[in-house]
């Protein structure tokens, strides 16, 4: 990187800037008070003389005398004001006129500044008269004098000010960047450099950025970086494993496409047997073959970017919740009860094979859990109802619940299992199924032990 791009050069060029302009705030006032500093000395110089003078009502001061204190106040006149009177005290040739006057026991910073900076940058050959008190004496004396001699000295002031703010500037400046390139330049220089490595090869766990020690932002910072850098590494070796799985798997699809159409036509003679238990069972199995091609046809259907659309219609509810029912094994002779609390005539609108496998898939979560169980009363109940335009469905159990772990990773593919062993595939594909038919599926707190899944799916709007 440039030096001029590096943020230390930046840094660096602001502390200057920002330490200058301080400076400058400081010297408004400085040269100000100087300048009247400056005047006051001479007021008192001149002061002491007149005092003098004025005891001696009568005397006149020689030519001599009043040529050097003249000169020892830097002045072209001298004179006493008290009460209506005025006293010359001392005076040499006057200037034909005089450009500006100020009198000391009247003024303001506004007035001052604007003054010292006028004499500063265009002042040199004016003429001033200047006034002011005389202690508390009730007198005031006045002095007309050039002011070439205070510009010289408020020039020689202005370099020392200018020469110690380059000076502070410098130590100033120095020191903030050396504090702040430490503390704040080089740990983000370092997590920069870990970034771009880790963006290089993500994979490789030594890329991973190390928090500095502290409790500072930028440690925390950091450790929030290595978490999320965590995270990445363990999602991308789940999404490899994912890959594998997928392409071990559609290596598999296409043989058990073939043997599952054969089972098909094999079941389809079972029609034909006089055995009435083979005929009953024959059309169950011609359905539950036909929905394992139709699956097979879709394996892996998760890993895609999304499901297939949804072939929605208006389907009778019950024969679907009673078809998961058989297809699970649960009737009437085993120690898990089915019970379903919903209208025969209830309808929704849904595609009948996404909406089957979300029913499956969440009443063979349960079904596995209560077999797990050793809970006396195991029980798994499907409840619906419609609400105006939309349908309601309830999976509820009596099983042991789900760890908190789980709910935290709820339909998180991979990581929201509840049992081991488990992959969590089956409540992602319900969520991304409902999703689909523009609903929603939650898990719903209970009082008593179990767990509860609630989804609702809505009619279809009209030439949506």
């Amino acid at each position: 990187m440039p030096v001029t791009s590096r943020l230390s050069t930046k840094l660096l060029a602001f502390t200057v800037i920002f330490v200058v302009l301080a400076e400058i705030l400081i010297f408004v006032p400085s040269v100000t008070d100087m300048r009247l500093s400056w005047l006051r000395d001479r007021l008192n110089t001149a002061a002491a003389a007149a005092i003098v003078v004025d005891g001696l009502p009568d005397v006149e001061l020689p030519r001599p005398l009043q040529d050097d204190t003249l000169m020892a106040t830097g002045t072209k006149a001298i004179a006493l004001h008290k009460a209506d009177i005025t006293r010359m005290i001392v005076v040499s040739d006057m200037p034909p006129r005089v450009n500006a006057r100020y009198d000391l026991s009247d003024s303001d910073f506004l007035t001052d500044a604007r003054d010292a900076f006028a004499t500063l940058l265009f002042g040199g050959d004016q003429v001033f008269s200047v006034r002011g008190p005389i202690g508390e004496s009730g007198m005031d004396i006045e002095l007309v004098m050039g002011d070439k001699a205070l510009r010289k000295a408020m020039l020689t002031y202005t370099k020392e000010i200018l020469l110690f703010t380059v000076i502070i500037s410098f130590i100033t400046a120095s020191m903030i960047f050396l504090v702040i390139n430490r503390t704040l330049i080089r740990p983000i220089a370092r997590m920069t450099s870990s970034m771009q490595a880790f963006a290089e090869d993500p994979s490789n766990p030594g890329a991973i950025v190390q928090p500095p020690k502290g409790d500072d932002e930028l440690a925390l910072a950091a450790r929030h970086l290595a978490s999320m850098q965590g995270d990445l590494q363990k999602t991308i070796r789940q999404q490899k494993n994912l890959a594998d799985l997928g392409l071990a798997v559609s290596k598999i699809n296409h043989d058990m496409r073939n043997i599952l159409s054969s089972a098909q036509l094999m079941s389809d003679r079972l029609a034909d047997a006089d055995d009435p238990v083979a005929k009953g069972l024959s059309s169950k199995l011609v359905r539950t073959l036909g929905r394992a091609i139709g699956y097979s046809s879709e394996v892996l259907s998760y890993g895609r970017a999304s499901e297939t659309a949804p072939r929605r219609g208006r389907i009778a509810l019950l024969p679907l919740v009673e078809d998961t029912g058989e297809i699970l094994g649960l009737s009437a002779g085993t120690d898990i009860s089915f019970a379903i609390d919903m209208p025969r005539d209830l309808e929704i609108d849904a595609d009948p094979e996404q909406l089957f496998r979300v029913l499956y898939n969440l009443c063979r979560n349960s079904l596995q859990a209560l077999e797990a169980d050793e809970g006396a009363k195991k029980a798994i109940t499907v409840t619906a109802s419609r609400s105006d335009d939309r349908v309601q469905v309830t999976i509820d159990d009596t099983g042991p619940g789900m760890p908190q772990k789980a709910k935290e990773n709820l339909f998180s593919a991979f990581r929201g299992s509840v049992r081991a062993g488990g992959t969590g595939l089956g409540l992602a594909i319900a969520r991304e199924l409902i999703e689909a038919h523009r609903g929603w599926i939650v898990l719903e707190d209970k009082d008593e032990r179990g767990t509860r899944f609630r989804f609702e799916i809505p009619d279809r709007v009209p030439n949506a």
